[in-house]
């Protein structure tokens, strides 16, 4: 019960902050963790020990999954190069450079317990990732790079950990042995998330005019790959990440559009609720973890966490800038590809991104508490404390070290995005008129009369007409390396937004007055919030109202 009370308050906390902090400059990761340290040493809260299995199996899978669902197959699969070389080569590369840091210099460490260290800080964390990337107006691939990675790579690095976690505990490992079973494992788990993703895309198109159970699905899917292949004994990270990439591939077939507007606000408060707990419970575990050292001394091991978090950021820019070096020269040979930011002048400073971009996050501290108590001779674990604290440490210093200068630096290296969303859409939105256009013209099925068939084009070619007037001026803002000019909004959807203001109003007070049904004023409700989404999505971005983390 009382775990149950300092949950409530953790959520409080979350809310009030993120209510009070909507304008914030500082990455919302930093600000919870920081949060949670503060709450940590409350005297009066009872420690909230951070389960492992509740990670893996709770907070996890759903994370992983809405960042698989939001990230394109496509350009996940063009960018899949990259991706593999960060996610697996650099993990394993990482794990090797630190535990040859810490078998080296810092006393009392074996190889075995230097390589559970090692693999514990070696993957970046895809929720700190996407907290810390997001709204930085980042090149395109470069996004779907540090997204792609750091989905993939937590398969890499618990893997490694698992075997390192062996060798101590038995006192033995096969080299041979663990890269089959890295490959088996991750192969696998992939083909487990291929097939419950298929799966959950034919349950979906069974399903027709039900939302609610639709949503249900979706809430369901990630668990059940998680739990498919953990019980398989393959990677469920993986099955995670492949389920949701499969069924975000599908989802324009098979979701109704209910279903994709009750499923976006659903998943959203989710995520919303467990990304800012995680990142407060990290802070939360600062004080048992520090009391967890003993008598070890304090400013020494923090010395020893500040030279592996050193070590970690360092082998990331080495490991980047070599490979986009050598992925040049092999470009230039076989004279075919195109640079991360298809423009070679801003190649290097989206290099640098990447490689800045390392941040760790709940993967690695909940690794950490997953390492045992005890051997198999029932002794303790040797330096497990010792490894949780330069986890958190490394956690800690790329969180808020790479999480503060990372906007700091893209403002710096001057880098503009040159992906144009809104022109993009403009350009979609051209393509379905002038096609819907010529539809209406020589293919409608259905017998219209002139009258209203004239009323209809003309409704789309001035469409057509506006549209393309937009694109226009975007492109000319590109050209002279301006930001495109904002376009006014229509007076008459400042209009329409005043009038449903009124018919609210007026709404709330027929609720007070009790002259209505509750059925029928709920189903007036409805239509209108949904003519207010439409009327707010007209508006300029920064004056469209709703925001989320």
């Amino acid at each position: 019960m009382d775990n149950f009370k300092v949950i409530v308050f953790i959520m409080a906390i979350l809310i009030s902050l993120m209510a009070v902090a909507d304008k914030r400059t500082l990455p919302y990761p930093i600000l919870l963790m920081a949060a949670g340290l503060i709450i940590g040493f409350i005297p009066v809260l009872p420690d909230l020990a951070l389960d492992p299995d509740v990670v893996f199996l709770i907070i996890l899978p759903p994370l992983l999954y809405d960042a698989a669902s939001k990230t394109s197959w496509h350009e996940f699969r063009t960018s899949i190069r990259p991706i593999s070389t960060l996610a697996i080569t650099l993990v394993f590369f990482t794990t090797f450079a630190v535990a040859a840091a810490a078998y080296y210099l810092i006393p009392g460490f074996t190889w075995p317990l230097a390589f559970i260290l090692g693999a514990i800080v070696s993957p970046p964390d895809a929720v700190a990732a996407t907290g810390i990337i997001k709204g930085l107006g980042l090149n395109k691939q470069v996004i779907t790079i540090l997204e792609g990675e750091s989905l993939v790579n937590d398969a890499s690095a618990l893997i490694a950990y698992r075997y390192a976690v062996a060798a101590v505990t038995t006192g033995s490992f096969v080299l041979w042995k663990a890269g089959l079973q890295f490959l088996f494992v991750a192969g696998a788990g992939i083909l487990v998330g291929v097939v419950i993703g298929y799966l959950f895309v034919l349950a979906h198109k069974k399903i027709q005019n039900n939302s609610v159970v639709e949503t249900s699905l979706t809430l369901l899917s990630p668990f059940v790959s998680y739990l498919a292949a953990e019980e398989l004994h393959v990677s469920g990270i993986l099955a995670v990440v492949s389920a949701g990439l499969i069924i975000s591939w599908r989802s324009p077939e098979v979701f109704s559009f209910q279903t994709r507007m009750r499923t976006r606000v659903v998943w959203d408060t989710l995520v919303f609720l467990l990304h800012g707990f995680v990142f407060i419970l990290i802070g939360l575990q600062v004080p048992s973890i520090i009391r967890g050292l003993g008598n070890y001394p304090f400013l020494e091991i923090l010395g020893y966490g500040l030279l592996i978090s050193l070590v970690t950021i360092i082998v990331r820019i080495i490991w980047v800038f070599a490979g986009a070096y050598w992925n040049n020269i092999f470009k230039k040979k076989s004279g075919s590809g195109q640079s991360v930011s298809g423009n070679d002048d801003q190649t290097w400073k989206n290099v640098l991104i990447v490689a800045w971009t390392g941040t760790r996050g709940v993967i690695s501290l909940a690794t950490a508490l997953a390492i045992p108590l005890t051997l198999q001779d029932g002794s303790a674990f040797p330096k497990r404390n010792s490894i949780i604290f330069l986890a958190f440490v490394v956690i800690f210093v790329t969180l808020v070290v790479q999480g503060l200068s990372l906007p700091l630096l893209v403002r710096l290296l001057g880098i503009k995005s040159q992906n144009y969303p809104d022109r993009e859409e403009k350009e979609l939105q051209l393509y379905l008129a002038n096609n819907t256009l010529q539809f209406l013209e020589h293919e409608f099925p259905v017998p219209l009369d002139v009258k209203l068939r004239e009323q209809l084009k003309k409704k789309y070619e001035e469409m057509i007409k506006d549209l393309t007037r937009e694109i226009s001026i975007h492109k000319k803002a590109t050209r002279e390396n301006e930001d495109s000019p904002v376009i006014p909004t229509d007076p008459i959807v400042n209009a329409q937004l005043e009038i449903k203001k009124f018919q609210r109003d007026l709404l709330i007070k027929l609720h007070k007055e009790g002259e209505f049904s509750d059925d029928a004023l709920r189903q007036v409700e409805r239509k209108m919030d949904v003519d207010e989404l439409k009327l707010n999505l007209q508006l300029p971005k920064e004056e469209q109202q709703g925001t989320t983390i």
